[in-house]
């Protein structure tokens, strides 16, 4: 494969995390029905179909903005959030609020630096998303950090949030190398290099390389956090460790991020959109038919 081809599968890949992020999301989320969690202790699905969250959505505006832009425009990116936002795909209380403001005629970049008296979300929405964008720029690493510091902006301006959105795009870029994916201690190496290690976010990833030999997720969870507290620096670590330990299959990964409970629909996002963005990774295709269908007002492949 030459670079010029690999370079020109772009959306092709960002889409196919997508799908990956979308049966993560989506599957992830029906855990937290009370009547569907003796199924997760047993590896059980739960009968479709299976509705995505908020994380697919804003990460179905990343892709449609990547594809018109080629790049990350934060202005294109807010108003594309904004104006798809649906309230009952369960955004949190800040960036719903946000959002409605911004569809009113609001500055998102006054919104989003006022949030928490002026500290900004810390929240793991930015990180939730932005796998797609990481297989967007598999060929360059380092730009898909770059551009994923610039997407958290718009909703997430906290420096946890931001790093965490940075390391699930290197993640993500780093799965879908042309030359195939790391192995497991290489993924989490190469991302804490591309990351600030003046971080919450940096430590904890450096802790979960030091964890890749724990087979218990719980333990690890424990120690890394889940998403329990929705913050990047409980979210991010503990779903790359998951992802960095079953590159290439799909359906172990999720069970192993979904059982550890959590915030379950976004920390199998992640991990569904790092596994997606390898041909290796995608999900069961049962999977892919129980799991609501992404939005029409999506770009297809053949536009790339």
């Amino acid at each position: 494969m030459t670079a010029d081809s690999f370079s020109a599968g772009r959306l092709e890949r960002a889409l196919a995390s997508l799908r990956g992020l979308a049966v993560g999301d989506a599957l992830g989320s029906q855990f937290f029905v009370p009547v569907n969690y003796p199924l997760l202790k047993r590896r059980e699905l739960p009968p479709g179909p299976w509705k995505w969250t908020d994380d697919t959505e804003m990460a179905c505006s990343v892709v449609a903005v990547l594809a018109a832009h080629h790049r990350v425009d934060q202005d294109a990116l807010a108003q594309s959030f904004a104006i798809h936002q649906d309230a009952g795909r369960g955004y949190g209380p800040a960036v719903d609020r946000l959002l409605r403001l911004v569809r009113e005629g609001g500055d998102w970049r006054e919104l989003s630096a006022a949030l928490f008296n002026g500290q900004g979300s810390w929240g793991n929405g930015a990180a939730m998303r932005i796998a797609p964008l990481g297989a967007w720029y598999a060929d360059d690493p380092e730009q898909a950090t770059h551009q994923a510091e610039i997407s958290a902006y718009p909703t997430h301006q906290h420096r946890e949030a931001v790093v965490g959105a940075m390391a699930v795009a290197a993640a993500a870029a780093l799965a879908a190398a042309p030359d195939g994916p790391p192995r497991s201690e290489a993924l989490l190496d190469g991302v804490i290099a591309l990351v600030p290690k003046k971080s919450a976010v940096g430590a904890g990833l450096r802790r979960a390389r030091d964890m890749l030999d724990y087979g218990d997720a719980t333990t690890v969870a424990a120690v890394l956090g889940c998403g329990r507290r929705t913050t990047a620096h409980d979210t991010v670590p503990f779903a790359l460790w998951s992802a960095a330990r079953a590159i290439g299959d799909y359906e172990r990964a999720f069970w192993t991020t979904a059982q550890a409970g959590g915030d379950m629909d976004t920390t199998c996002a992640i991990v569904g959109g790092i596994l997606a963005s390898t041909e290796a990774g995608a999900p069961p295709a049962a999977w892919a038919e129980r799991t609501e269908e992404l939005p029409d007002w999506l770009p297809a492949a053949a536009s790339d």
